[in-house]
């Protein structure tokens, strides 16, 4: 079964046509997970008009922000597989197909993905180009690499994950994700292009964008995120 988590937030622009390109993947066993964070616009009725029985909605009433909402969405999903999703981006026509094909020898798969606008418009072929990440642990506690929406894991990695680090600001959802995968589980990194970013100057998360943090800040973080990790060496 397959859990696709979704964290939404005023997306009733482009939320359907997300949507769209995920349901075509996905089977009547499968799911469909959105947190919402108290939309005021159309998000939660589009969603309610596309009558999918995989789409469970539910309500955050926790934690503002992306990562709290996600990880709600996160702690409701039953899936022996976990995607996380954007409200704004589409998924190419085979992501599922492919990621499921190396699930079954990885416990955390990340893919490429190509940066549109809100018009969907190309802008970058490719974010790792971009980014340039690091594919180890260590690279990603210097400089964290990947984007949320082109990962997929299973369960047991979600079982160590949860309940987030309580401090957001120094422990993002993806960000804690992967250094948890990277340091316990096996990880893939795949050149693959499964998802079309779109930045259109509204995205809830700043993905590659440079926020000019100081340097206590950089340090602080990277030592929560340690500890942190730390901590969760006797969880199984």
């Amino acid at each position: 079964m397959i859990s696709v988590c979704i964290a939404t937030y005023n997306g009733a622009t482009y939320i359907k046509r997300q949507l769209e390109s995920v349901l075509n993947q996905l089977t009547i066993e499968d799911e469909i997970i959105i947190s919402d964070d108290g939309s005021t616009d159309d998000t939660l009725d589009i969603i309610r008009g596309l009558s999918s029985p995989i789409i469970k909605v539910l309500h955050n009433v926790g934690n503002h922000g992306y990562t709290p909402n996600f990880e709600n969405a996160l702690r409701n999903a039953k899936g022996d597989y976990i995607f996380l999703c954007d409200q704004d981006d589409i998924w190419a026509s085979n992501k599922v197909d492919i990621c499921m094909k190396y699930l079954q020898k990885y416990d955390f798969v990340v893919t490429d993905a190509k940066i549109v606008d809100a018009e969907e418009v190309n802008v970058y072929p490719s974010f790792y180009e971009l980014r340039r990440p690091y594919k180890s642990f260590l690279g990603n506690i210097l400089k964290f690499g990947y984007l949320g929406c082109c990962m997929c894991f299973k369960r047991k990695i979600l079982d160590r994950a949860l309940p987030f680090p309580d401090n957001y600001r120094y422990c993002t959802h993806d960000n804690w994700l992967t250094v948890i995968a990277m340091s316990y589980y096996s990880s893939k990194i795949i050149d693959d292009k499964l998802v079309l970013y779109r930045r259109h100057g509204k995205n809830a998360s700043k993905g590659f964008e440079n926020l000019h943090k100081s340097i206590w800040f950089r340090l602080s973080y990277r030592l929560y995120l340690l500890l942190n990790i730390a901590k969760r060496m006797f969880v199984k």
